[in-house]
């Protein structure tokens, strides 16, 4: 049995009405950039999550770039708190808006943000794997944007701004990049419709330093007839973990991450300290894995300028040569999570 780390044929085939119906629309009116779809998606997304406002934006990448400029950071070279695990595109975002990620060590058990390192203006908590992560208490100064490319759907809190990504992997994709920021702020969100759009308030005059960075308007139509199912799927996805969890309880080879209470189980994440051998192991039986992430942060060439040399955040850097992804997404059959423990169990001995 070859077994995908996603497989997305299952997701358009149960949704196939809805985004053919929504591209008909938008095939109809020929408007195809920041149109009646986004618009409505927008509406839907924050109805859906609990917030005042959604914002559609290009990528989840842009969506933290931008919430950083709204909040007023954008080119002050300000130091913004990132844990060292986490995906690059979380510090290439901060980069992006003119700032300069200061790299944390993360908690030994659930692999989150642990804690906020001196000196730091901002801070981005990342829901790694669709866990929530507790946010920093407030501090004078301290601003805080949410990372939550990982975790749709997870229970959070948007008075400090959201990023969500909508790449074809999460638990709410589309058919390519795109991302959003959710938000209470009224003011905010004004800010973020206005630096998505090269600075423009509905004319061509650009009256900020802004970007170019849309949600397009056919990946809303997909994106409009899978929100309806996210919670369905999401379900489905705590069910599949809970079955590994039962299964892979145990072994000796592997130890499941602990899932933190609202997670979304965006991944299903184990430790192993033979992680090569297992994962030709189950290669050889078709059978795919993935590593999120295999370098620390501050060990990627991008980022050693800032300086923090190996060594420095030792949990990060122990848990990079060990965690390893498992495949899950809400249409898997538990015929293929019982072949995908049973081969780690063969493996075990």
């Amino acid at each position: 049995m070859r077994i995908p780390m996603v497989d997305l044929r299952p997701m358009l085939h149960e949704t196939e009405a809805a985004w053919r119906a929504n591209l008909d629309r938008l095939f109809g009116r020929m408007h195809f950039v920041l149109g009646s779809e986004v618009e409505a998606f927008e509406r839907e997304l924050a109805a859906s999550f609990g917030a005042r406002y959604a914002v559609g934006v290009g990528s989840g990448t842009a969506a933290i770039e931008l919430a950083l400029r709204a909040a007023g950071l954008g080119e002050s070279g300000a130091a913004v708190a990132v844990p060292a695990l986490t995906s690059p595109f979380t510090a290439q975002a901060v980069l992006a808006a003119g700032c300069r990620p200061k790299f944390t060590d993360i908690d030994p058990d659930t692999l989150l943000l642990d804690g906020v390192p001196r000196g730091a203006r901002a801070v981005i908590p990342v829901h790694l794997y669709g866990q929530p992560a507790a946010l920093p208490a407030r501090r004078a100064r301290t601003l805080v944007v949410q990372d939550a490319c990982q975790a749709h759907g997870a229970p959070l809190r948007f008075s400090a701004p959201v990023a969500y990504s909508f790449y074809p992997t999460k638990n709410l994709p589309c058919l390519g990049d795109g991302g959003a920021v959710l938000t209470d702020s009224r003011t905010l969100a004004a800010r973020l419709r206005l630096l998505r759009d090269g600075g423009r308030n509905g004319g061509q005059v650009s009256r900020v330093r802004a970007v170019n960075s849309r949600l397009d308007e056919m990946q809303a139509c997909y994106l409009r007839a899978f929100l309806p199912r996210l919670a369905e799927w999401n379900a489905a996805r705590a069910r599949l973990a809970g079955l590994y969890d039962r299964l892979l309880a145990d072994c000796n080879s592997v130890r499941p991450l602990p899932r933190r209470a609202g997670s979304v189980c965006h991944l299903y994440v184990v430790r192993t300290r033979r992680r090569e051998r297992l994962r030709q192991h189950l290669a050889s039986h078709g059978i795919a894995t993935g590593i999120h992430y295999p370098v620390p942060l501050h060990l990627q060439p991008a980022f050693r300028q800032f300086g923090a040399a190996r060594g420095s955040f030792p949990v990060a850097e122990r848990a990079c040569r060990e965690i390893l992804s498992l495949p899950l997404w809400p249409h898997m059959t538990d015929a293929m999570v019982e072949d995908v423990a049973g081969r780690i169990r063969d493996f075990d001995g």
